[in-house]
């Protein structure tokens, strides 16, 4: 298909297209001056089963389809749309509509939906952002901006805060055993000693992953964010299959995906002094770039993702992204056609604060959600309240960061959800059955139990096999 030509209105109010570019849409919403968090677009779920059904009936109304299984591994390039006015997601039975066609078809939020359509529901698209650029998109408060490293720059080094993170964690498997911080006795000596020779993060070590056996040889991990740094040393010589979905190379230039993939599939023994940060050090890295290199996107490009990791059957895919709103059809569709197809949704849950609600798209039934825990093992005070699966380490994640830089300590729901996706990918890995649905519940019925309640911890502190 030829590429579309740029004829949209001066103000932007014309750039809705299925094929236009977050930034354009993020441009087109500041000049209308829309602060709703809707693009302009639209996404169209169909009826379970009904996908097909449902592209015929798109066609019926002369709309100009896309489909992704058009595209090299479903891989949909959003500026190679062309004329089309919607694009297909043929895995979770989802299309997403530029707003000019779909209007002009009533096609909007507040149509009418026969009940012998294929069609289940058509909701606004909305933007979507790494976590915790949401939360300044919403509230822009100094305590947010500071989660997951987008705050000023300290003079502390990653090293330094590593370390302050990391004595913080061994002070409390002290004070679990019953001695205090200094109390020195031998027990204490040794346990510390066991944890220094181990040389991995205080993350890793709280989820038990050092003394697992496991490695997640065999296991495909997505992990749909920001991109990566694919030159990265501690990758050197793992395969890396890449897919961008913003028009803008995989290459990480954000750093948020590269710490992410750092903590879900990083290596068991980086160089020198580093300490081990990365979970399923032998798993297969499929990194999907759904966020631009400003970590926005929108619905339709993390869809787009999710589509993508289905079609690969990466049996655990990971999100550390959000966006307003509470659960979205097209999101519930997607967590339940990769639990059909035996896969496993992760994403953490967002930084909105004690008693603020979970995000999309962890706020789905059908997808993992991931809270924050402190280095005390206790609910991170940015971390929600509501539908939380689980929780994981998410402050102070010492991680992969794009070079020169290397690494970085940051802090977030962000963090912990890597966690979860790497021990789970462990789990994968230990038994075929483990897929899916009996993935979720193997991950539940193992967290350890903590002494906070199920709306903040869900089933508790996520453990390795």
């Amino acid at each position: 298909m030829a590429k579309q030509n740029k004829n949209d209105a001066p103000d932007g109010s014309g750039a809705n297209h299925a094929s236009s570019s977050i930034d354009d849409l993020l441009l087109a919403a500041l000049a209308r001056g829309d602060e709703s968090g809707d693009t302009g677009r639209y996404l169209i779920t169909f009826k379970d089963g009904a996908g097909e059904d449902g592209l015929n009936s798109l066609r019926t109304q002369g709309l100009r389809v896309a489909d992704a299984r058009d595209f090299n591994d479903q891989a949909v390039a959003f500026d190679s749309l062309g004329d089309a006015d919607t694009v297909l997601f043929p895995e979770i039975g989802v299309a997403l509509v530029g707003g000019d066609a779909a209007q002009a078809r009533s096609m909007g939020a507040a149509a009418d939906i026969a009940a012998d359509s294929p069609i289940e529901s058509i909701d606004a698209e909305r933007f979507v952002f790494a976590e915790a650029l949401y939360n300044n998109y919403l509230r822009g408060t100094a305590q947010v901006q500071e989660l997951d490293g987008f705050g000023p720059a300290t003079a502390e080094s990653p090293t330094g805060e590593y370390l302050r993170g990391f004595l913080r964690a061994a002070e409390l498997i002290a004070k679990e055993l019953g001695h205090a911080p200094n109390g020195g006795s031998q027990q204490e000596l040794d346990l510390q000693e066991e944890i220094m020779v181990l040389g991995a993060t205080w993350g890793l070590t709280a989820c038990k992953v050092p003394s697992s056996v496991r490695s997640a040889a065999g296991i495909r991990i997505a992990v749909l964010d920001t991109g990566m740094d694919l030159g990265h040393p501690d990758f050197a010589g793992r395969p890396i299959v890449g897919a961008t979905f913003v028009g803008q190379p995989v290459q990480d230039l954000h750093g948020h995906g590269t710490h992410c993939i750092g903590t879900a599939c990083g290596p068991k023994a980086p160089a020198g002094a580093t300490p081990r940060y990365g979970i399923g050090y032998r798993s297969s890295v499929y990194s999907g770039k759904v966020l631009s290199n400003s970590g926005s996107g929108s619905t339709a490009s993390v869809l787009a993702g999710m589509n993508w990791a289905i079609a690969n059957r990466c049996q655990v895919i990971s999100m550390s992204l959000g966006g307003p709103g509470g659960p979205q059809p097209a999101y519930t569709a997607a967590g339940q056609a990769a639990l059909n197809n035996g896969l496993l949704m992760i994403a953490a849950a967002g930084n909105p604060g004690a008693g603020a609600p979970a995000g999309a798209p962890a706020n789905s039934p059908t997808i993992m959600s991931v809270a924050s825990l402190d280095t005390n093992l206790a609910p991170s005070s940015y971390s929600p309240t509501g539908k939380i699966d689980i929780a994981a380490p998410g402050r102070d994640v010492f991680s992969a960061w794009p070079r020169p830089t290397r690494y970085k300590t940051i802090s977030g729901t962000s963090m912990a959800a890597p966690h979860v996706a790497g021990c789970a990918a462990l789990w994968a890995e230990s038994a075929a059955n483990l897929r899916g649905l009996a993935l979720w519940r193997k991950l539940l019925a193992t967290a350890r139990r903590l002494p906070y309640p199920v709306v903040r911890v869900g089933a508790g502190l996520v453990q390795a096999p």
